[in-house]
């Protein structure tokens, strides 16, 4: 297997987050790495795609169990711009299961580009991007040969996940936070041409998620309305494509085959995924708040039965439609059917 033979380097050279000395490694140009467990221990079964959607907060343990099922119980490699071993000792020591896992932390667009680190990448088993600040990735991975591996990793067959800010950059097109300022729904209702309005593309590219923008943290900070701002500005900037958005609720995951199909999970009751479907978008106009009428949102919940590449929802949780006027959500009742 490649982690034999990469494996074997790796552990060479590693600095041992559980504080034991492998060698040398502690990284290089715009980044430092970590690694817990054995990195030349083969991988005991076999590797299955899909991806982890992670709404934020606390972690719903048995999607994060689907997810290293899905990577064999192999290699794990954490992406991270921010901490340091959090994630990938929650991942060893209590969701368990794995030979290894290694944190790589970016402190620069150089990281993107060490071959080391690209080599540790291509021959992990399931890739995880942590939280924080989503410009920092789009910043030092857009247009670099690591998302080419990143890229490579998904369409060859592996599980990819990724939690808050590593939800939030794995859809077609996404939300870059640019300004590194969280935007509210109130600022992106009242201004959909804004600066703060920073709709991405051309970074991470999966056949599962070609028409999804994806959105975290959703119930806590009320974000409902900034995702139908995020979808009506992309609808500008890709006119041909028809987006849904995808809004994740904390302390709850969509788990996602290969063929699409999607499992809810959470850690609580009340806890939903969101997927938008706008009807239309009107005419954006700067400076001026957002209308749009009769947008579907469909709540997604464990009895849900949902698959993101064909939209289709079966007993739904709840569905309901939002009119826009004037930058502001008004729940219309009854549904209006489509025409």
């Amino acid at each position: 297997m490649l982690w034999l033979v990469a494996g074997a380097a790796l552990a060479a050279g590693a600095a041992r987050a559980d504080g034991a000395s492998a060698g040398s490694w502690q990284g290089g140009p715009g980044y430092r790495t970590y690694v817990i467990g054995d990195e030349s221990a083969p991988t005991p079964d076999p590797v299955i795609g899909g991806l982890l959607l992670n709404g934020g907060g606390d972690w719903p343990f048995d999607a994060f169990r689907w997810f290293t099922e899905h990577a064999g119980h192999g290699h794990l490699v954490v992406l991270h711009a921010s901490e340091a071993t959090e994630i990938q000792d929650r991942f060893y020591n209590d969701i368990k299961g794995l030979k290894s896992v290694r944190t790589f932390v970016f402190t620069s667009r150089a990281g993107a580009s060490d071959p080391r680190l690209l080599a540790a990448v291509r021959a992990a088993d399931a890739i995880f991007v942590g939280g924080g600040d989503q410009s920092n990735y789009v910043r030092m991975w857009r247009g670099t040969p690591l998302n080419e591996v990143i890229d490579a990793h998904v369409a060859a067959g592996k599980p990819f996940g990724g939690t808050s800010a590593g939800l939030a950059i794995q859809g077609a097109w996404l939300y870059g936070c640019m300004d590194s300022i969280s935007l509210t729904s109130t600022h992106a209702l009242a201004d959909p041409l804004g600066k703060s309005v920073t709709v991405e593309g051309d970074f991470l590219h999966s056949a599962l998620l070609e028409h999804i923008l994806t959105d975290s943290h959703f119930d806590a900070r009320a974000r409902l309305g900034r995702l139908f701002t995020f979808l009506a500005r992309a609808h500008t900037l890709d006119p041909g494509r028809m987006l849904a958005g995808l809004g994740i609720d904390e302390s709850s995951a969509l788990t996602v085959e290969p063929d699409g199909t999607a499992t809810f999970h959470a850690r609580s009751a009340g806890k939903y995924a969101w997927l938008v479907q706008p009807r239309g978008y009107g005419e954006l106009q700067s400076g001026r708040p957002l209308n749009l009428a009769a947008v579907n949102v469909t709540a997604i919940g464990p009895a849900t039965t949902f698959n993101v590449r064909t939209l289709d929802v079966q007993a739904p949780a709840f569905t309901r439609q939002y009119d826009v006027v004037d930058g502001e959500l008004k729940l219309r009742e009854p549904l209006e059917t489509a025409r």
